[in-house]
């Protein structure tokens, strides 16, 4: 099933991204193939944002991150 939207991975560390696959995604992160969360290990997937459009996933996630406070939108 194909989801469009914004994803939380939680490993040491926050990750933020955005996906119109997120089974696709979660597998790449998982198993290593993403230069930004490979060295980390472990993501576990917390929280999901869908969104209409590809672009409106991808300006959520801008938005989130110059925000700055992921812990403020795990709440939402």
């Amino acid at each position: 099933m194909t989801h469009i939207g914004v994803y939380v991975l939680k490993g040491t560390r926050y990750y933020v991204g955005s996906t119109n696959d997120l089974d696709r995604r979660l597998e790449e992160h998982r198993n290593g193939h993403t230069h930004t969360t490979k060295r980390i290990g472990k993501w576990t997937l917390i929280k999901f944002l869908p969104c209409e459009s590809l672009e409106k996933a991808r300006n959520l996630e801008r938005k989130i991150k110059r925000s700055k406070n992921i812990i403020r939108w795990l709440s939402q």
